[in-house]
């Protein structure tokens, strides 16, 4: 582990009174047997339900489809692993040897399941309420910027329309890499701002979702900036 568990719980703003939690949610399989699978499970289920919880609050007039297709937008792996990348969770996390040299530590997949498993240690430590204020000041600013009206639409589409109503180009998407078997392709997609010189990433099974999760990795950059 390349930094103190304690900065990250102070980052989350939560401080464990049992520590040996916090630094088995940053365990990886890789690392060892006492790993954070469990509590990622745990804080799968947690994320989900805070986050349905306040969508159903913030949005009274909202159907099941368009909330659903909200939390969705909220807690998938990119999203997550963006929240974990605020949190420089990669710096904490404890990884095998393999994991290391391949980067395991800036890989979606494991970040996302890392703040999962984080948040899962944190409702053990300190119960639902104390969990559930973590997970909405995580998500708090991501909550304030949805558009109901928008939940129908994919990112790629929704960058576009954002770009088109302040008039700049449109963006650039390009296959940077193709990993992975014949039958378990990972591609990574660079999303590319020519009049900002402004790119991201996004990482998928396919062509068009990697390149989903560029335009909404991007989003969420040129909003929150």
């Amino acid at each position: 582990m390349n930094a103190s568990p304690r900065r990250l719980a102070a980052a989350l703003g939560h401080a464990f009174r049992q520590e040996g939690l916090l630094i088995q949610a940053l365990t990886h399989r890789s690392a060892g047997s006492s790993n954070n699978e469990r509590l990622e499970f745990l804080g799968d289920a947690l994320i989900g339900f805070v986050v349905a919880e306040e969508l159903c609050e913030r949005f009274p007039a909202a159907d099941e489809g368009t909330l659903s297709r909200l939390r969705a937008s909220l807690v998938k792996r990119e999203s997550l692993a963006t929240l974990a990348r605020g949190l420089s969770l990669g710096d904490h996390l404890r990884l095998g040897a393999g994991e290391l040299r391949t980067g395991g530590h800036a890989r979606d997949s494991i970040l996302a399941d890392a703040l999962e498993a984080v948040l899962g240690a944190v409702y053990l430590d300190g119960g639902f309420q104390v969990a559930r204020q973590v997970v909405v000041g995580l998500f708090g600013e991501r909550l304030a910027q949805i558009d109901a009206d928008q939940a129908d639409k994919d990112p790629k589409t929704r960058l576009q329309e954002w770009l088109q109503s302040r008039r700049r180009p449109l963006p650039e998407y390009s296959v940077l890499t193709i990993g992975g078997t014949q039958h378990d392709q990972l591609f990574t997609v660079a999303c590319l701002l020519t009049d900002a010189e402004c790119c991201t990433r996004g990482e998928g099974s396919s062509r068009r979702r990697a390149e989903q999760a560029a335009a909404q990795a991007m989003l969420e950059q040129i909003i929150h900036d």
